[in-house]
């Protein structure tokens, strides 16, 4: 299965998506971030995808434009434990509309689940 990510500014959030790349058996792993978030590091292989924001809808489209043909399967794990609400609708709507169907993350005391 492949793993998308959002990475936002906040470092806090970083150990999360950490986590779970490290955690999981991934076919192919994309972060999306802002400029900040390139400064992300991790032993595994990785494709980010810089991502400017604006307004819900140029989120969704830049999103959507990005991420078109780079996403193998038929559904991806979604990780969004960092970021906000207008970035987690965008994402979700895009992977949606590409159309992708997604399964939720996240990685708890319990161990890496799908929600």
């Amino acid at each position: 299965m492949e793993l998308l990510a959002l990475l936002s500014s906040g470092k806090g959030s970083w150990g999360q998506v950490a986590g779970v790349i490290n955690r999981g058996e991934w076919d192919n792993i994309i972060l999306l971030g802002d400029d900040f978030a390139k400064r992300f590091t991790s032993e595994k292989d990785f494709e980010f995808i810089e991502i400017k924001g604006g307004s819900l809808l140029d989120l969704k489209d830049e999103v959507m434009k990005k991420l078109k043909g780079k996403i193998k399967g038929t559904e991806v794990a979604l990780s969004i434990a960092s970021g906000d609400g207008k970035e987690h609708m965008a994402i979700i709507s895009a992977l949606l509309s590409l159309p992708v169907g997604i399964r939720f993350s996240a990685l708890t005391k319990d161990g890496l689940v799908f929600l």
